[in-house]
């Protein structure tokens, strides 16, 4: 498979160099618009540098959100592991679940990795290193954990990329986390915090400290330690937007349905749909300054994340229907 070029969603600023206007909803990621309320944070977070005690805090309350006992390290964002980990050892054969995060196979590439893309988990079988996104992005395919620790025996080393796992968490693998079976998790998609650029790496202790010592001494803020802390052991909050995102999630699919348009795949916090032209229909959302993600390597599929309030929610079916008369375009433009 041809490798999808290197863009990605959240790219709200191209879109506004290309259509103007002010008020954007930018529903080109699957970060959730209804973030984990901040509260205030004492001062010493901003203040000082981040002490061994609190990034333990964090990993022992990380540990406890995500089920596992494994080796975990707090990064800044999973973003950081997916670069550092084609860095660990020598480089050789990798193959990767396509199409999916884009990043993956391009950190690879950058280390030397010789990477194949790929269709199926059957396939990864006898790479030095495979990666699976599970649930995937953006097609939101969702592997047998029992398939993927058989896999991690079967390959030098597996990632697991769970970033989008907290909407379907049966599916985590966190805690069969080793030095052969490699697990990511993120606050920035579900906790809709992704400018705190956090997140994990679950994995047995040789890969971890190799990885702190990648990262150096102080590879995640103190403000970000406090906050991961809190937001992770708030179970009432969590458990409560699990509740609203998969009520909503069905929603727009309705509303994608009355413009027939066909569900792709997707997880509670992005809808991956299959439309007569992907492009045609971001320009027509685009004109009502709603931003949305459409792919290099398909024509057809779009993805919107979930509106963060009434509002925004008033606005997309507004323009929804304008959709509905996108056919492919004559001129196709390049936009992520």
């Amino acid at each position: 498979m041809t490798s999808p070029r290197r863009d990605h969603g959240g790219n709200i600023d191209a879109a506004r160099a290309r259509f103007g206007g002010d008020e954007w909803i930018d529903l080109s990621t699957g970060i959730n618009r209804q973030p984990y309320p901040i509260p205030a944070l004492p001062a010493h977070v901003w203040t000082d540098l981040p002490t061994a005690s609190a990034q333990a805090a964090l990993m022992a309350q990380a540990r406890a959100a995500f089920g596992t006992s494994a080796s975990g390290l707090a990064v800044p964002g999973a973003q950081a592991a997916i670069q550092m980990l084609p860095r660990l050892g020598r480089s050789g054969q990798a193959r990767v679940i396509s199409p999916t995060y884009n990043e993956h196979a391009a950190c690879l590439r950058d280390a030397g990795w010789q990477v194949a893309e790929l269709c199926d988990v059957q396939s990864l079988a006898g790479a030095d290193l495979a990666v699976v996104v599970n649930p995937n992005n953006p097609d939101g395919r969702q592997y047998d954990p029992a398939d993927l620790h058989a896999l991690s025996r079967q390959v030098g080393r597996l990632i697991v990329d769970e970033s989008f796992c907290e909407t379907t968490p049966t599916l985590s693998l966190a805690a069969q986390a080793d030095d052969r079976l490699v697990v990511l998790r993120s606050l920035g998609k579900f906790w809709g915090l992704a400018g705190l650029r956090l997140g994990f790496v679950f994995a047995g202790a040789k890969v971890t400290e190799a990885l702190a010592r990648m990262a150096g001494p102080w590879p995640v803020s103190g403000a970000a330690l406090e906050l991961g802390r809190i937001a992770l052991a708030d179970t009432g909050w969590r458990a409560d937007t699990l509740a609203r995102l998969q009520k909503e999630a069905a929603h727009l699919d309705g509303l994608a349905r009355a413009i027939g348009w066909h569900l792709v795949g997707g997880t509670a916090l992005f809808r991956t749909y299959h439309t007569p032209d992907a492009l045609a229909a971001q320009e027509r959302l685009a004109r009502h300054r709603i931003w949305s993600r459409a792919f290099s390597y398909s024509a057809h599929w779009l993805r919107l994340g979930l509106p963060g309030n009434a509002a925004e929610w008033s606005r997309l079916s507004e323009a929804l229907p304008d959709c509905a008369g996108a056919h492919p375009s004559a001129q196709r433009h390049a936009d992520g």
